[in-house]
């Protein structure tokens, strides 16, 4: 629908669209000197406009972005179709001819999916500009049994949805991604019953704003990807001691910021309910190698973590991570005055700042004894070929396998080793062995080896550990996969062997 230059009507906050651009009229009237009725704009892509709805001096109306704005005469403008029509366009209900049957193969779960005409349907799919009403009392209680909004893309600012709030008194989930919100006040009354808010998107929340959301007393997840967050500190609680912010917050979402800071993790070990977090494609978790490792550190830092980036973190992974961190910053505690003498056990603040969980590792697994922080210079440069040759790496495993099999020192001497001994729960005429184990040994080989010495079938056997540094546990070896160093086995431990 076009409209001329005589239009009339009440068109403010009606969406537009003009040459492919969507926008949203802010301003109808004259614009002196120039005669005849213009439409002020504001452009949903700010670089199309000119200004910010001012006009040599005078301000007809107001835009989000600097270049925002434009004046455009009612007949370049089209005020769009009927309902039903738009409907039909949006979501291709008309007949179409028929596509050429190719589909995309995506995966949903573990299982995957082939799509037909996804792609027709996208081209033509575009968020919604809304107005919405500028006072709340004629939305108190509009939408009694409202339990999930999504209001993505939408132009809607923060003040709005606390006015538009008291319509949604049971809402449960509310998605406001991509509006360019900025936080501005404290919800007081409303969204008290909301579990879940979404706020991806948003380049301009910073952690400020995120307290004035910190008491929501339902919100148990939070979605804060992509708004450009780097370092959050919640100043209501000391480091050890946990925020009376966000008190039922369980999953936490902040994948693609600009986290690179331990801090930032140091803090979420204050949120007292935080069971899962997701934080990818930050500066701090990038790189190949080190991935593994950063993932250990941050269960080590945060002790009631569950699911790290969609992964469960089992019991073992916990043991492992938090043994990895205390022993990786042993030399370090000790250098700040920490030592195994509880009496003279006096970490300085910085330390304890930049690692607030290490000393309850340390009751946990006992302080870490010299012999555990002793460099093995010998295997840098080792580490270093093996690294860069895993074909050399293999071969070197074999040797030592065999010299595990052999009992020769000299052969397995040259990759880290391991001395265990080997218990036989259910085989009460089996002697205890003691046998040296590359570190690097998977589970697979382990059993197979046992296989060999014990002339028992691989399928049979079963594998677990225990360790003198915590009495009265056995822990499962149950991924043929890993490697007795990825479940933390160390020396002086005991391998139990049961089929």
């Amino acid at each position: 629908m076009i409209m001329n230059d005589t239009l009339t009507s009440d068109v403010i906050g009606r969406r537009v669209e003009v040459n492919g651009e969507h926008a949203t009229v802010r301003f109808s009237g004259i614009v002196p000197p120039v005669a005849g009725l213009w439409l002020g704009v504001e452009w949903d892509n700010p670089e199309r406009g000119k200004h910010d709805g001012s006009h040599d001096g005078t301000v007809y109306f107001k835009c989000r972005h600097p270049t925002g704005g434009s004046f455009i005469r009612p007949n370049k403008v089209n005020f769009g179709v009927d309902f039903l029509t738009a409907v039909k366009n949006r979501y291709v209900l008309e007949d179409a001819p028929e596509e050429d049957g190719k589909g995309q193969i995506i995966i949903i779960g573990n299982k995957p999916v082939e799509t037909i005409g996804f792609d027709s349907i996208i081209k033509q799919q575009s968020e919604n500009k809304l107005s919405f009403p500028l006072a709340s009392l004629t939305l108190t209680r509009a939408f009694p049994a409202l339990k999930i909004l999504a209001l993505n893309r939408t132009g809607i600012t923060w003040a709005e949805v606390l006015r538009c709030a008291s319509g949604w008194p049971v809402l449960e989930e509310l998605y406001l991604a991509s509006n360019d919100l900025f936080i501005s006040e404290r919800p007081a009354d409303v969204l008290q019953t909301l579990k879940l808010l979404d706020l991806s998107s948003n380049q301009s929340i910073d952690e400020n704003q995120l307290f004035l959301i910190a008491y929501l007393p339902r919100l148990e997840q939070l979605i804060l990807s992509d708004v450009g967050i780097s370092s959050i500190h919640f100043p209501d609680a000391v480091t050890g001691h946990k925020t009376l912010m966000f008190p039922s917050l369980q999953y936490l979402i902040v994948n693609d910021n600009q986290i690179s800071q331990w801090s930032f993790i140091n803090e979420l070990d204050k949120l007292q309910s935080l069971h899962a977090l997701s934080c990818t494609r930050n500066p701090l978790m990038q790189g190949g190698k080190a991935a593994q490792t950063t993932r250990q550190f941050i269960i080590a830092k945060i002790g009631q973590l569950k699911t790290l980036n969609k992964c469960e973190i089992l019991p073992e992974e916990r043991r492992g991570a938090e043994l990895d961190y205390r022993k990786a910053f042993g030399n370090e505690w000790k250098a700040a005055g920490g030592h195994q003498d509880p009496d003279r056990n006096r970490p300085n603040e910085e330390f304890v700042a930049a690692h607030p969980r290490y000393q309850l590792l340390c009751l946990k697994y006992g302080a870490p004894e010299d012999g555990e922080l002793q460099t093995q210079q010998p295997f840098v440069l080792k580490n270093q070929l093996l690294s860069k040759n895993p074909m050399l790496k293999d071969h070197l495993l074999a040797f030592a396998t065999l010299g595990a099999e052999a009992g020769c020192e000299e052969l397995v001497g040259i990759v880290a080793f391991l001395t265990l001994k080997i218990k036989y729960p259910n085989q009460v005429d089996q002697k205890v062995l003691e046998k040296q184990l590359p570190a690097s040994m998977t589970i697979q080989k382990v059993k197979g080896l046992l296989a060999r010495l014990l002339r028992v079938p691989v399928s049979k056997l079963l594998l677990s550990y225990e360790s003198p540094k915590m009495p009265g546990r056995e822990i499962g070896l149950e991924n043929d996969q890993q490697s007795l160093q990825f479940y933390s086995v160390e020396s002086g431990d005991c391998l139990l062997v049961r089929w």
